[in-house]
């Protein structure tokens, strides 16, 4: 059930008397008091989802009691996902998919009639503490704030820490009209008053059922209809091409999307060790090295760019000069998340890579304190313990 609050309204204020009908967009906002009569924002939480039976209950569930309306847009479900849907909501709504994730969500948000737009993906989780504080949130929200990203964890490892964390657009002030772009990798570019919260939102799929065609299918057809493509769907276009193993066809997007000379800063060195590590798949080690050290014009070093040359030299057996590079990077400090942060890259491959290169040279001391720190960074490592028994086998002090 949505958490119950007391409304204020004012002379003029919009109210949805029929929830098949659109919210005037320029409507003014409801407010809210909680039980003291505070005042908070409100919070419209808007989905896109088809066949979620498996996942969307255990979603709702986790953001129901923060937000004082769910619209929920459905692209085609043929299992229970709208009836799941109707246990929590009422603003339920079909949506004919037209391979354009953009104009899917566009139809969500259109339907939010409070202060705030909220997205979410069916297979989403707030924790019980991060709902808290996102209810916080609301207490204490500047309604001058236009945007509140929060970070995102999408991948995690087989003990269930997050490896992959990035930051996204989450809350959007419904009064400044903003609207999704691209077909497929959506997004509301940044701007207006921005707040950038570190409340946490997991991504945990339920289905694992491989890298799906979908999203590379509409790069195709968009690039053979013949449209010039921007820099950021490049990048992406080259993505989705590298997950599907086409490494030399995602070399070719990486490299076009950095001759653009127009991407995102953090876009542009991700593009590098991407591309990086394609070239190195296809065999071309000095291109991937090259595509490494390019990262260096756009940004100070990063953990993972410093630890792949440093993959460079170990995959010559050059272990001293492979340390130095490992070294640099486990020293760096993790930066505030903007684009994607591959989260083992500050700490746990450096240190785990210096171990095998100190021993290799011979300094058995060296590798298992390396060893050691790698197991601060993933307590209870598998490859740690592993090594562990190894140098105790050993009689390593």
């Amino acid at each position: 059930m949505l958490a119950h609050f007391v409304r204020i309204f004012r002379a003029g204020d919009y109210i949805a008397g029929d929830p098949q009908t659109v919210a005037d967009p320029g409507a003014s906002p409801l407010y809210f008091c909680d039980e003291e009569g505070n005042s908070m924002v409100t919070i419209s939480l808007c989905m896109i989802v088809k066949n979620e039976e498996a996942v969307l209950r255990r979603c709702l569930q986790s953001i129901a009691p923060a937000v004082d309306e769910i619209i929920i847009v459905d692209t085609g479900s043929t299992d229970s996902t709208k009836d799941i849907a109707l246990d929590y909501t009422d603003k339920v709504y079909d949506f004919d998919w037209i391979d354009d994730f953009a104009a899917a969500r566009n139809i969500s948000f259109a339907h939010a009639t409070m202060d705030y737009q909220m997205w979410l993906d069916a297979d989403d989780v707030l924790a019980p503490e991060q709902r808290d504080r996102l209810i916080e949130l609301k207490k204490t929200l500047d309604p001058a704030t236009d945007m509140v990203t929060m970070l995102y964890n999408t991948h995690f490892d087989a003990a269930g820490n997050p490896v992959l964390v990035s930051m996204r657009e989450r809350l959007l002030r419904r009064d400044r009209h903003f609207l999704w772009q691209d077909p497929v990798h959506e997004c509301i570019p940044l701007s207006g008053n921005i707040l950038h919260s570190d409340i946490t939102i997991d991504h945990r799929k339920e289905k694992h059922e491989g890298v799906s065609e979908r999203n590379l299918r509409i790069y195709e057809r968009l690039e053979s209809s013949g449209a010039t493509l921007t820099p950021r769907q490049l990048y992406y276009y080259a993505r989705e091409l590298r997950d599907h193993g086409r490494f030399e066809r995602a070399a070719e997007f990486f490299e076009r999307f950095l001759a653009t000379d127009r991407g995102w800063k953090e876009d542009n060195i991700a593009a590098c060790h991407a591309l990086a590590l394609c070239l190195r798949a296809l065999g071309e080690r000095e291109r991937s090295f090259d595509a490494l050290l390019s990262a260096f014009r756009y940004g100070s070093p990063r953990a993972e760019i410093l630890t792949e040359i440093g993959y460079h030299f170990k995959l010559s057996a050059n272990f001293a000069e492979a340390a130095q590079w490992f070294q640099a990077a486990a020293d760096l400090t993790p930066p505030q998340v903007s684009g994607f942060l591959l989260r083992d890259y500050w700490g746990y491959i450096p240190h785990i890579e210096l171990c095998v290169c100190y021993y290799n040279i011979g300094d058995l001391a060296k590798a298992r304190e390396h060893n050691r720190l790698a197991g601060l960074c993933k307590p209870g490592n598998a490859a740690v313990e592993e090594n562990e028994r190894f140098f105790a086998s050993l009689c390593v002090a």
